[in-house]
């Protein structure tokens, strides 16, 4: 999802979308670990993505919104 996307959201759902991230990242961790995964690469973009969510996070508390 693209940083404008994740800016159009109120808090709760941002923090509904880290969760729904985090466990999209464990679930590639799994795969990875029983060498299911043939993306690798996805393990990194999920990573990222949740960073980006976490930051415009802050960002909104920080403003107060």
């Amino acid at each position: 999802m693209k940083a404008a996307e994740l800016r159009q959201k109120d808090v709760t759902a941002l923090q509904a979308e880290i969760k729904s991230l985090q466990k999209a990242h464990f679930n590639l961790r799994m795969q990875k670990a029983t060498q299911q995964l043939a993306n690798t690469a996805a393990l990194r973009q999920t990573r990222r993505a949740i960073a980006r969510a976490k930051t415009i996070l802050a960002e909104k508390v920080a403003a107060g919104q």
